[in-house]
C-alpha cells in the first residue's frame, strides 16, 4: 500500500509542476544531461546579449561618424569657396578658415566624447574590442575606427595658405570607409544573434521534451495506479476477512 502510494504522489508531483524528473534520483543521468543543456542554454542567451550591446556601440559610432561626414562636407565646400582666389581676398579666406576651424573642433568633440559605457570607440584607443558572441565565450572583435583630427589628416588643414581639396576628401573616404566596416560587423553580429536563438531555442524544445511531463500520459498511468491500489485493497480486505472466518470457525 505505501509504495503504491508514493507512486501516486509522485504522479501527482509530475502533473502540477508539469516537470518529469524533480530531482537527481528521478533520472540521475537525464539529469545531468538537462543541466547541461540549461547552462547552454543560458550561454547563447547571454551571447545575444553581448551580441546585442556591440550592435549597440556600432550603431553609436555609425551615428557619430555620420555627423562627422556632414562637417567634412561642410569643411569641402568651404575649401572649394576658399579656392576661388579671383574674388576672395586674404581676409575672406581667414573668416572662412574661422568656420573651419569650429567644424574641426566639432570634429575632435565628436571622437573624444563619443563612448558606450564610459568607453571611447572613435579616438583609437579601444582597436580591437571582443565580444562574446559564443555560448562559450568565444565571439569576434569590434573596431569602430579612429576619427580624430590627426587619424583624418586634417589636424593642420588650413585655407589661407596653400591647401589640396584632396586632403577632405581622403578623409571623407576613411570615415566612409569606418562606416562601411561597421555596417558589416553589425550585420556579422545580426547573424551570431539569429544563430544563438535559434540553437537556444533548439536546445530548450530538446530540454522540454526529456524534462516536461507527458500530462495525458501521468493521468494514465496515475489512473492505471489507483485502480490496482484499490484492486489491492479489495483483496487484501478480502484475504482479511477469510482469516477471520477460519478463525472464527477453529473456535466453534
Amino acid at each position: 500500500m505505501s509504495s503504491i502510494s508514493s507512486i501516486s504522489q509522485n504522479y501527482y508531483s509530475q502533473i502540477s509542476s508539469g516537470k518529469s524528473i524533480l530531482r537527481a534520483a528521478d533520472g540521475p543521468a537525464e539529469s545531468a544531461v538537462i543541466q547541461r543543456g540549461k547552462s547552454q542554454i543560458a550561454g547563447y542567451q547571454a551571447g545575444t546579449r553581448n551580441a546585442q550591446d556591440g550592435q549597440s556601440v556600432l550603431n553609436i559610432s555609425d551615428a557619430a561618424l555620420s555627423s562627422i561626414g556632414d562637417q567634412l562636407s561642410r569643411m569641402r565646400e568651404l575649401a572649394v569657396k576658399a579656392s576661388n582666389s579671383a574674388t576672395l581676398s586674404d581676409g575672406d579666406r581667414k573668416i572662412i578658415q574661422g568656420e573651419i576651424e569650429q567644424l574641426k573642433q566639432g570634429i575632435s568633440d565628436i571622437a573624444s566624447n563619443t563612448q558606450f559605457n564610459t568607453k571611447n570607440l572613435l579616438d583609437g584607443s579601444n582597436h580591437g574590442m571582443h565580444i562574446a558572441t559564443g555560448s562559450d565565450g568565444s565571439g569576434m572583435s569590434l573596431d569602430t575606427g579612429n576619427a580624430t583630427l590627426e587619424a583624418l589628416g586634417i589636424a593642420d588643414f588650413d585655407v589661407t595658405g596653400k591647401f589640396s581639396i584632396k586632403t577632405i576628401d581622403k578623409a571623407i573616404q576613411k570615415v566612409s570607409e569606418n562606416r562601411s566596416s561597421i555596417g558589416a560587423q553589425s550585420n556579422a553580429l545580426g547573424y551570431a544573434i539569429g544563430y544563438n536563438t535559434n540553437t537556444a531555442y533548439q536546445l530548450t524544445s530538446a530540454v522540454g521534451r526529456m524534462e516536461d511531463t507527458d500530462i495525458a500520459e501521468m493521468v494514465t498511468e496515475l489512473k492505471k495506479n489507483q485502480v490496482l491500489q484499490t484492486y489491492r485493497f479489495m483483496m487484501q480486505k478480502k484475504q482479511s476477512e477469510m482469516e477471520q472466518k477460519k478463525l472464527s470457525m477453529f473456535y466453534m
